[in-house]
């Protein structure tokens, strides 16, 4: 049954709560094929992706760009997230991610650091060089997807950045995704290599 996205409020996330928030995202990704060549599947699994999108929202989106969650009319429970990166984010960015270090360790563990930063590296590799707004996670909790939840998150921003004439864009990690963001004028530029048992593709809009 399709919800009435009217019904659907779309906020910016305040900083306290942004933990909530990588806990939706860390329920939508569980079985993600580009989150496990990240963070392979193991114990504690939710709890530590739980920890890798806070420190991400806290380090990228949160201080230079946007969290915004989508709630329904009149629910404080937040069922949706969007997470983006301004054309200002990779200013200081390894300052704000080393601040963060204590809870990718606590995602990664110390051994699963440098495969964790290979993956990130292939797959933003094929980020434009001029200023972009850069989609880096967009997930609805698993109990609400389908529901129109993610396209209202998508239509939210993307009128902002339209109105500002800069591009956007994203990894896209599933075929369901691509077609999703193809709805909303994102193109294929290029295949990701190197993830395993995943095919996420690089869209610019």
């Amino acid at each position: 049954m399709e919800t009435d996205t009217a019904m659907i409020a779309i906020t910016t996330a305040r900083p306290e709560e942004f933990a909530a928030a990588a806990a939706v995202l860390a329920d939508a990704f569980t079985d993600d094929p580009v989150a496990l060549g990240i963070l392979p599947a193991q114990a504690d699994r939710q709890r530590k992706l739980t920890h890798l999108f806070t420190a991400v929202l806290r380090s990228g989106p949160g201080p230079r760009g946007a969290v915004d969650v989508a709630r329904r009319e009149g629910d404080e429970q937040i069922i949706g997230v969007a997470a983006w990166e301004s054309p200002a984010a990779r200013r200081g960015a390894l300052t704000r991610e080393l601040a963060q270090m204590p809870l990718f360790l606590k995602a990664f563990g110390a051994a699963g650091i440098p495969r964790a930063m290979t993956m990130e590296h292939r797959l933003q590799r094929h980020r434009p060089a001029e200023p972009h707004w850069y989609l880096a996670d967009i997930g609805v909790g698993a109990a609400k997807q389908g529901l129109g939840v993610g396209s209202a998150l998508l239509r939210a921003r993307l009128e902002y950045v339209d109105r500002t004439g800069l591009p956007s864009y994203l990894e896209a990690s599933t075929p369901d995704n691509r077609r999703l963001y193809a709805r909303f004028g994102f193109r294929e530029i290029a295949p990701i290599d190197g993830i395993p048992n995943a095919s996420p593709v690089a869209m610019l809009r």
